[in-house]
């Protein structure tokens, strides 16, 4: 295995653990149309249902199968004869099946949920592993809730399922409990005291009850796991699962921890991440890290004076690295006059530093009212000030915006087209107060 060590397996489970969390439910349509959106994203395993829960999934399995012949398609099952064979058949037309089967083995699961010994576990495991075998060259296993299990009882469990012919082991952090030191131990342990784990994948499937989802799967892929089950934006049972586009994007910005690589065009990131919001109906968190529409959106003052003199004083990697179009500057109570200054630029009104002050005062007065100041209350308080006296000509616009590309001054494209709102300037109180000072106008909002 050392000869890909350096490539990591992007397994997405997005239509399979996704699909399961609240609200999240696809129809067949559906996790077709999102299955081929996954094949642009370059994702190398897809893991399209669970085949014995419903004929909705059977039928999806089949679908995403036929949709997508690059992936190699993935079909849950219970270490159960009739789970397995159920997998099997929705696979059939797959040119690169595979039959994902997973059994409990820790005390707590075996005792109250399956109710059999860690003896009777470690022969249902194997022999279910042998069963998939004869119907595919592609097994993968997942001993559940494996950060629960003793240690030695899951060494045996993984030793059985490889001499059955598991090719890939999967250790799930089921119920988010394990922490980054601790899972890498396991996985470590995993690769130098199971005898045959050195012919196999070593995969990680965490979930993110402590947060830490993402976390645990880069600990794992440091200590020599070569694949990582994650689901577009976390999506997934209770707090979701590894972020997909977390775990792609650490390991490409920071390679000088993370030397690896995956096969994901991470320019379609943002795109895919779309998609699954408007299938789900269920909205990303604003500041979802990698496509949160606040990850490349810049409010205060300080932060978005260095964006417009060298974005890489405050981003880490570019928008349209992710698929997103560019970055914002949002004006509102944080904003400081570099940024104010330069979208009444943009609208075609140029003040000296004086008049830039009344402006800003009043913007200040007006931003504490409202969260977001748009366009055409900025032209209110202009007009309300000064009129129209202050106005550039057409053609010096023209002419300033070109000197100030040629200069780089890329800021001039990073305020977003905004909607606007029937909030009326006029309602300003004539006197305004601000606590901002005039030689800390950028520098009050840093960290």
């Amino acid at each position: 295995m050392e000869d890909s060590s350096a490539r990591i397996t992007i397994f997405d489970t997005t239509l399979r653990d996704g699909e399961q969390s609240p609200g999240c439910s696809m129809n067949v349509q559906e996790k077709a149309r999102l299955a081929r959106q996954l094949d642009r994203l370059g994702v190398d395993v897809i893991e399209a249902g669970f085949p014995i829960a419903s004929d909705g999934d059977f039928a999806a399995v089949q679908a995403v199968a036929a949709a997508v012949p690059r992936p190699v398609i993935a079909a849950l099952a219970r270490a159960a004869r009739h789970d397995i064979e159920r997998a099997a058949q929705a696979l059939q037309s797959a040119i690169r099946p595979r039959i994902h089967v997973f059994l409990a083995t820790s005390d707590i699961h075996l005792q109250h949920k399956l109710r059999i010994s860690r003896q009777q576990a470690l022969e249902q495991a194997r022999d279910s592993v042998r069963l998939a075998r004869t119907f595919c060259n592609d097994v993968e296993f997942s001993p559940e809730d494996a950060t629960r299990t003793e240690p030695e009882f899951l060494f045996q469990v993984l030793e059985a399922v490889i001499e059955a012919g598991a090719t890939t082991l999967n250790i799930p952090d089921t119920v988010g409990y394990t922490v980054p030191a601790e899972f890498g131990e396991l996985i470590r342990n995993i690769r130098q005291r199971v005898r045959g784990a050195q012919g196999v994948v070593i995969s990680a499937h965490c979930h993110n009850d402590l947060g830490l989802a993402v976390a645990n799967s880069l600990a794992a892929v440091a200590n020599g796991a070569r694949q990582v089950e994650c689901t577009i934006n976390g999506i997934g049972e209770r707090a979701g699962n590894a972020s997909l586009e977390e775990i792609v994007m650490a390991v490409r910005v920071r390679a000088d921890q993370y030397p690896y690589h995956t096969g994901i065009a991470s320019e379609h990131l943002y795109p895919t991440s779309q998609m699954l919001e408007e299938i789900t109906e269920i909205p990303v968190q604003p500041n979802k890290a990698i496509i949160g529409r606040n990850a490349f959106a810049h409010e205060a003052g300080i932060h978005q004076d260095g964006m417009l003199k060298n974005r890489l004083t405050y981003e880490i990697m570019t928008p349209q690295s992710v698929g997103v179009p560019d970055s914002k500057l949002v004006l509102g109570k944080h904003s400081g006059r570099h940024a104010l200054s330069l979208r009444c630029d943009q609208l075609g009104y140029h003040f000296e530093r004086r008049e830039l002050d009344e402006i800003y005062r009043k913007f200040v007065v007006l931003a504490d009212q409202i969260k977001h100041v748009h366009d055409h209350h900025l032209l209110g308080l202009i007009h309300e000030t000064y009129g129209e006296s202050r106005r550039i000509p057409p053609g010096r616009v023209d002419a300033e915006r070109a000197a100030a590309v040629a200069a780089n001054a890329e800021g001039r494209r990073l305020f977003p087209a905004i909607p606007a709102t029937d909030f009326s300037a006029a309602s300003l109180p004539a006197t305004a107060a601000s606590e901002h000072l005039p030689d800390q106008e950028d520098y009050l909002w840093g960290v």
